[in-house]
């Protein structure tokens, strides 16, 4: 039985909490866990929904802990008050106009922290970890939308948690490399999420989940970083299904190596760490870390993995390949409308169809022709916003599905294009991250969104959250994602069902004839020719090849 009990008795033999916290009352009748690290007092809701929050699973990454793998957290003395969320990792602001700007209440480097969502009387229940999206530069686990309340109503424990960003997270440098004793940098952010999936699967038994039932789910740099721990042999085993939501697999710094058109990331750390004018590691460590993140950008730092050869030990799509990933069911999926709200990846359009197609045969030669089927001058925009949701997240999403169907996993695709008033009304269709507040529950007048997003509140949205929601929490139950009175959702295979949310679910076949043919060859020839890089630059951004 889990170990959550009722506080009375207990509180009044406690009088202080550790690190801050309130003294305790007779009458306090909040939840209470008992962890490896001591005692948490939580919240309980009107609808039984227990809330632990602000939990550190690491110690801070603070002083000389910066840029070194986490050190397991240390234990307190009587009870630690978990009614609030802690801060957030440092990052930048988003421009206060974005749909996505939601910048966090408070920023430290002492951030590492997780929360939990917990059934009332829950045992050995499915167990759902998120991870938050942001290209690994912003973003937090106390994002209003986040909320796990809703899948704790479903029946599963629900965990969030911060993990480190930007440079604070990804940095490498050969310094950094030297004091490794496995010789490798960078990554600090993917080892925080392996070591906040450890004390999930320690602890988490303690709220009544399942250490042996463990989904892991992300959005864009989230998903990316699904990807990372389904390649990374140091998360084997913490988790048991994957959920990627508009993901990627692009080509990633090799650790000393320059490859696929990339410097090594300890040339880009470099590039930092002369941009900050540090003259050594103890320098750049007692740097200030908000000047740090901002820094970054302009010195041409991108927050990412590194291929070091020990916590990713080669490219992603290789490992796949090789079917060296872990083989654990799989859901993947991306939206129609990816690029509405990331305008920022396209190139110029050219004046005219015959100019587009011009370039077009320039740069994809005997590819030109099934290039032009899927995405044809006669809509030049919308074509190029196609191209680059493609090739960066539709391409990625059913590699990732198929490469888990080759390995006789179970896997499934999805493809999310509900067109809502809201939206709709700001000419977003299924936008980039539209399907969150769909999965989390976020829909109607209550809906926890940040500022600037359309609200999804008609009856139709209602219905599609509640699909969602029960597909999305039957697969971290038992691996098949079901919903009551809703199609069935096939395993994938080439040519075979997958599932369309559009404004109600719907069974479909393959999502765009050809379109991961032709991603596919394109990746191919680039991989083979060893120094090109296949991420943003597609269709009219392609390299002309040399003759």
């Amino acid at each position: 039985m889990p170990k959550t009990i009722t506080c009375l008795a207990l509180m009044i033999a406690i009088s202080l909490y550790a690190a801050g916290s309130n003294a305790a009352t007779a009458n306090d009748t909040r939840p209470v866990v008992t962890i490896s690290q001591g005692m948490l007092a939580g919240r309980a809701g009107a609808n039984g929904v227990k809330t632990f929050k602000d939990i550190p699973y690491v110690k801070p990454p603070t002083g000389e802990l910066r840029w070194r793998p986490p050190i397991e957290a240390t234990s307190w003395k009587g009870v630690r008050d978990a009614a609030t969320f802690g801060a957030s990792c440092i990052q930048p602001t988003y421009p206060p106009d974005s749909i996505y700007s939601d910048d966090p209440e408070k920023m430290s480097e002492d951030c590492l922290t997780l929360n939990i969502w917990a059934p009332p009387h829950a045992h050995k229940a499915p167990v759902i970890v998120w991870i938050y999206g942001g290209s690994l530069t912003f973003g937090g686990s106390a994002e209003p939308m986040y909320d796990g309340t809703k899948f704790a109503t479903h029946g599963v424990v629900f965990v969030s948690f911060n993990y480190r960003l930007g440079p604070l997270g990804w940095l490498a440098l050969p310094a950094l490399s030297k004091e490794s004793p496995h010789g490798v940098s960078g990554n600090y952010g993917l080892l925080d999420q392996i070591a906040a999936l450890r004390w999930v699967h320690k602890n988490i038994a303690a709220f009544g989940g399942d250490p042996q039932n463990v989904t892991i789910m992300g959005e864009s740099a989230g998903a990316l970083s699904v990807t990372y721990l389904l390649s990374s042999p140091l998360a084997r085993g913490l988790f048991q299904k994957a959920i990627a939501e508009s993901p990627n697999m692009r080509a990633f710094p090799e650790l000393k190596h320059a490859n696929h058109g990339l410097p090594s990331a300890e040339e880009i750390g470099m590039k930092l760490e002369t941009a900050m004018g540090a003259s050594n590691l103890k320098a750049l460590r007692a740097a200030n870390a908000k000047a740090l993140t901002a820094a970054a950008p302009k010195a041409g730092f991108r927050a990412q993995g590194t291929i070091d050869g020990y916590v990713l030990p080669r490219q992603i799509v290789e490992i796949f390949d090789r079917g060296e990933q872990a083989h654990v069911p799989l859901i993947a999926g991306f939206n129609t409308g990816e690029i509405e709200t990331l305008r920022m990846l396209l190139p110029k359009p050219p004046a005219s169809r015959a100019a587009y197609e011009q370039e077009i045969r320039k740069r994809y030669g005997d590819l030109a022709p099934a290039f032009l089927k899927l995405y044809p001058g006669d809509d030049i925009a919308a074509s190029m916003r196609a191209t680059v949701r493609d090739g960066i997240f539709g391409w990625a999403a059913e590699r990732m599905v198929r490469k888990q169907a080759a390995a006789r996993v179970p896997a499934y695709l999805y493809l999310f294009d509900h067109d809502y008033r809201a939206a709709r009304e700001k000419g977003l269709r299924a936008f980039h991250a539209s399907e969150l507040p769909f999965v989390f529950g976020q829909v109607g007048s209550q809906a926890k969104l940040p500022p600037n997003w359309p609200r999804p509140d008609g009856a139709d949205d209602t219905k599609l959250s509640d699909a969602m929601m029960n597909y999305w929490t039957s697969f971290a139950r038992n691996g098949v994602p079901t919903a009551p009175g809703q199609p069935s959702w096939p395993r994938f295979a080439p040519g075979k069902r997958t599932m369309l949310f559009g404004n109600q679910p719907t069974e479909s076949h393959d999502l765009y004839p050809g379109m991961y043919r032709l991603h596919e060859e394109w990746v191919s020839r680039r991989r083979r020719a060893g120094n090109q890089q296949w991420f943003f630059n597609v269709g009219l951004a392609a390299p002309v090849p040399h003759n």
